[in-house]
């Protein structure tokens, strides 16, 4: 799991992307199509066609990372391609990776009182 650290910022590159990038030309295109700079810290979410894979950019300080993660059932959920770029909070990207509706997410039934 990536250690989320408060102040971070979630971004969701809608539409689809080619999966067949590597880091390098993900940050690229975070750089050229978001105008964010992908060494900032922030995480940036990319799903491919299918919607069953996404890949995750993230560059801890240190060094750049890719995660990817593919669902063997469903699709993950994503925004429409009309709204760009979109951020989420990292309990959002917590329901996503789960394959969870990230935007209206099931909460439990709370009692209402004790006993």
């Amino acid at each position: 799991m990536i250690p989320i650290a408060s102040g971070v910022r979630v971004w969701i590159a809608t539409g689809h992307t080619d999966m067949r990038r590597g880091m390098n030309s993900l940050a690229l295109l975070v750089q050229e199509a978001f105008t964010r700079d992908p060494h900032g810290g922030d995480l940036y979410v990319f799903r491919g066609k299918s919607g069953k894979l996404i890949k995750i950019l993230w560059h801890d300080g240190l060094g750049m990372s890719l995660y990817a993660k593919r669902l063997e059932r469903g699709r993950f959920l994503w925004p429409s391609s009309a709204d760009g770029v979109v951020t989420i909070t990292p309990a959002q990207l917590g329901y996503l990776l789960e394959g969870i509706d990230w935007r209206m997410p099931q909460r439990t039934w709370r009692p209402q009182a004790a006993g």
